[in-house]
């Protein structure tokens, strides 16, 4: 499998296949709330889509990055969004980076959003697909945010090489400028617990997959039967 990291910018035309990675924090909470019992994710342009959207369909809960604001129900945060009952519901999700990447490549044949929690599930989905090309979305820091590129050189390697060992990759992400500054309490609308919860592996047996549905991009989880011998990864 050929591999591509390309930062948001850097994407001249939509790849075949996409894997856009966003560890602290977009899919981190994107798979909480899957696991929280949210029945899809809508990614949304902007903050005033998303807005919008929560205006249109008073059920579904709108989030964002940054401190709670007015007609926003949740913020960005695995931490806080474990508390969190989703059972059934929509969320409207709008983030500095890693909406921003899914929607960069939404003409992409098949899209995937990942972090370190749903690893495994992802790269099992691209050996099922046996694609020859892929391309890893790094979107933090314009494709410099060492979390994502690690997250995605993991996925990559364990895509062709099912037993790679995560430690090395997830010490990377560990000692990023984006996990020092939520350690450090730089960004709001954070919960001490969000560095040791996007780190996890495999905290979730599902890959997430985005798709445009109308004119809206729309993810949703899609679980991976392991292969013969094999036990999935199972909730913590």
């Amino acid at each position: 499998m050929d591999s591509r990291f390309l930062g948001i910018a850097e994407l001249a035309e939509a790849p075949s296949v996409a894997v856009v990675v966003d560890v602290m924090r977009a899919f981190t909470v994107a798979a909480w709330a899957f696991g929280q019992g949210a029945e899809k994710v809508v990614l949304a342009e902007s903050l005033d889509e998303a807005l919008a959207l929560k205006a249109s369909h008073p059920e579904w809960a709108a989030l964002k990055d940054g401190p709670p604001a007015p007609g926003f129900d949740l913020v960005n945060s695995p931490g806080l969004l474990r508390s969190v009952d989703l059972g059934g519901r929509t969320v409207v999700q709008k983030t500095t980076a890693g909406t921003v990447g899914a929607l960069a490549v939404k003409e992409a044949s098949l899209v995937l959003c990942a972090g370190f929690v749903v690893a495994e599930a992802t790269a099992r989905l691209l050996r099922t697909r046996a694609s020859d090309s892929v391309t890893f979305v790094v979107t933090g820091e314009d494709g410099q945010a060492d979390e994502d590129l690690a997250c995605a050189q993991y996925i990559a390697r364990r895509a062709t090489e099912a037993e790679t060992d995560a430690a090395e990759f997830v010490r990377r992400a560990a000692a990023s400028r984006a996990a020092t500054e939520l350690a450090e309490g730089v960004r709001q609308g954070v919960h001490p617990d969000d560095v040791a919860l996007c780190l996890e592996v495999d905290r979730f047996p599902f890959a997430m997959v985005a798709a445009l549905e109308g004119s809206l991009m729309v993810l949703r989880p899609r679980v991976v039967p392991a292969p013969a011998g094999r036990d999935a990864p199972v909730p913590r």
